[in-house]
């Protein structure tokens, strides 16, 4: 991987992130916008992409107004935390309960409209009580502050490919590391020393999908520390990160020495085919809602059914809109970032097929981000 500093950004790139805010806002009717943030896995980014301040612990606030200087807001107890003078944002506070002096601040500059992004996940409940209690209109612009980040910039795009060279790297690790006998929790561990000792910090969230003969459970878990993997069992560790830049990657691939059962293997020909009507459909113009009819209907004539959304916008953010599903209408962009990951289960509830590939929409398709084939692994590509 190149040696640069993809956790430079530069002075343009805060610039264009600041103006499509404050276009957004003045088409709104909205006097300022609230950013917040939280140390829980895969929230802190909405702070980081306006700010461009890491979050160690706790949580923080930004407020952009239409037309004035950012504010960064922490909370007192947090002063010591965190790196803030990595903050671009020169104008920083440190309030016993952030949301009331952003409540303050906003009645002493006759606001009446204020958006918030974290209003349904995010923002802590002192806050919100604190922020909510006096005669300001809070309005809710978690799906508005995503779409704003979306569509990734030229820049944006470098970091974009970064994190997921480095998540592609820890598949090959895991993949090198993967050995009946050892524990799931073992074969997932030299994945994760790349993964911090190339700059991710705290920002990684892997889970496993196992079970045994050639099948898979539905459930996400914690690898197992204790027991043995069998050549039979089925592994998908779903390697999620945000590399030193700051944007998150999704990736997973099937495991097993054994091979996969039938059941599965009948699955696994329907995600193929799912990830290439991905490529086919993931270009600008398509809903979203015409994206996840095409993936998903890869499965039909099966017996199954979708576990969560068939996939999602992804950045700084771990989630984010546009998420790909019925009746989501956004029109897709060029730029956009769409992790594609139908978890496809059976409807007795017993097993599952899950893989994770993220694409860059274009003109005439998705730009599959990995170079790692769509295929189930025994651990002998070594």
């Amino acid at each position: 991987m190149e040696a640069v500093d993809v956790r430079v950004v530069s002075q343009g790139e805060i610039d264009r992130r600041y103006s499509a805010i404050r276009q957004r806002l003045a088409a709104d009717g909205i006097d300022a916008l609230v950013v917040a943030g939280s140390e829980y896995t895969g929230f802190e980014g909405g702070i980081r992409w306006v700010s461009g301040f890491r979050m160690v612990h706790r949580y923080a606030h930004a407020v952009i107004p239409l037309d004035s200087e950012p504010v960064a807001v922490f909370p007192t107890e947090a002063r010591w935390v965190g790196s803030h003078d990595e903050c671009w944002i020169a104008d920083q506070v440190f309030a016993d309960v952030p949301g009331q002096w952003i409540r303050d601040l906003a009645e002493g500059r006759g606001w009446r409209r204020v958006a918030v992004f974290g209003l349904n996940f995010i923002m802590n409940v002192r806050d919100y009580r604190a922020l909510s209690a006096g005669d300001l209109e809070l309005v809710d612009y978690d799906e508005a502050f995503d779409l704003i980040r979306a569509v990734k910039s030229e820049e944006e795009l470098v970091g974009v490919r970064h994190s997921f060279e480095l998540n592609e790297r820890g598949f090959w690790t895991v993949l090198q590391a993967y050995e009946p006998g050892k524990t799931e929790a073992e074969i997932l561990a030299p994945a994760e020393e790349l993964f911090v000792r190339s700059g991710t910090q705290r920002t990684t969230q892997n889970m496993v999908l196992s079970g045994r003969d050639g099948h898979a459970g539905p459930e996400f878990k914690h690898p197992d520390p204790y027991r043995p993997v069998d050549p039979a069992d089925l592994l998908f560790y779903s390697v999620e990160i945000a590399g030193p830049s700051g944007y998150w990657a999704e990736f997973a691939r099937p495991i097993s020495r054994g091979g996969l059962s039938s059941l599965s293997a009948r699955m696994m020909d329907a995600y193929k085919e799912c990830f290439e009507q991905a490529r086919s459909n993931l270009k600008s113009g398509t809903t979203a809602h015409e994206v996840h009819h095409a993936v998903f209907g890869s499965f039909a004539g099966l017996d199954v059914k979708p576990g969560h959304v068939t996939g999602h916008s992804i950045d700084m953010v771990m989630v984010s809109n546009p998420r790909i599903g019925d009746g989501v209408d956004t029109v897709l962009e060029e730029n956009m970032i769409i992790s594609i990951h139908p978890h496809v289960i059976t409807t007795d509830d017993r097993h599952c097929l899950y893989m994770q590939e993220t694409f860059r929409v274009t003109d005439t398709g998705g730009e599959q981000l990995s170079s790692v084939p769509i295929v189930a692994f025994d651990g002998t590509e070594r």
